[in-house]
């Protein structure tokens, strides 16, 4: 897997991701591109530098500013594993589950707004999802590198789960109650549904109640990044007032 750009890269290196090698722009004076080599020597990652015409040849986003990783496949973090290492820490949880978002610019924004907001985890399907690439990575601005995702076979399965470990669960969904009236305190799981389709009719039926974001406009919906970024942080909000 190829991560590009300057933030990315340091990202993974600072939270120690598997990387193969850098290659860095030969000849750069960039400071930023010198600093991701001194750091990444420091910790005895190979760094080769490259021609710039061949860094654009091997780009897949043409944003790589000089710089790529290459990294082994993502490593998806087990849902399991998560719920019991943060019982131990006694703090309170909150999910992101994502139902069926296609656009990895979506799903790389909604993992970038969870772990600004210090979320547990973000759950994502197997299947008919997009799934952790170099254009979630880059979109994420690296928070993929510090917030675990979680790859399930079934997202229903996931929040019961969720449900027996005392998470309350809620759909971000039309038709439910406003969610500043709602009690998002707690334990939290929030489903985002995906674009164009929302939240599919049995994951409504599995969550405990369905909150809505509401709206004053003529358009009446909103993309599911923007959605999902409103949803976590009024969960902050009520955390902190």
């Amino acid at each position: 897997m190829k991560i590009e750009g300057k933030n990315p890269v340091r990202e993974l290196i600072n939270a120690d991701g598997n990387i193969e090698k850098i290659m860095i722009a030969d000849g750069t004076s960039d400071s930023e591109l010198r600093l991701i080599q001194k750091i990444a020597r420091d910790k005895g990652i190979k760094v080769e530098f490259v021609d710039r015409r061949a860094l654009d040849k091997k780009s897949e986003t043409g944003h790589h500013q000089g710089v790529i990783a290459i990294q082994s496949e993502f490593a998806y973090a087990e849902l399991s594993e998560i719920l019991k290492n943060v019982k131990k820490d006694d703090k309170d949880m909150l999910f992101i589950i994502l139902d069926e978002i296609n656009d990895p610019h979506n799903l790389g924004s909604i993992i970038r707004v969870a772990e600004c907001a210090g979320a547990t985890a973000v759950i994502i399907p197997n299947r008919r999802s997009a799934t952790v690439n170099e254009t979630v990575i880059r979109t994420s601005a690296g928070a993929t590198a510090h917030i675990p995702v979680v790859k399930v076979a079934n997202i229903n399965s996931a929040i019961e789960e969720l449900k027996e470990n005392g998470v309350w669960v809620y759909a971000l969904d039309m038709d439910g109650e406003v969610m500043y009236d709602a009690n998002l305190t707690g334990n939290i799981g929030l489903v985002v549904g995906g674009e164009g389709s929302g939240v599919k009719p049995l994951t409504r039926k599995l969550c405990d109640d369905i909150i809505s974001i509401p709206m004053f406009g003529k358009v009446n919906s909103l993309n599911a990044s923007v959605s999902a970024g409103i949803g976590i942080y009024e969960v902050i909000r009520q955390r902190t007032r």
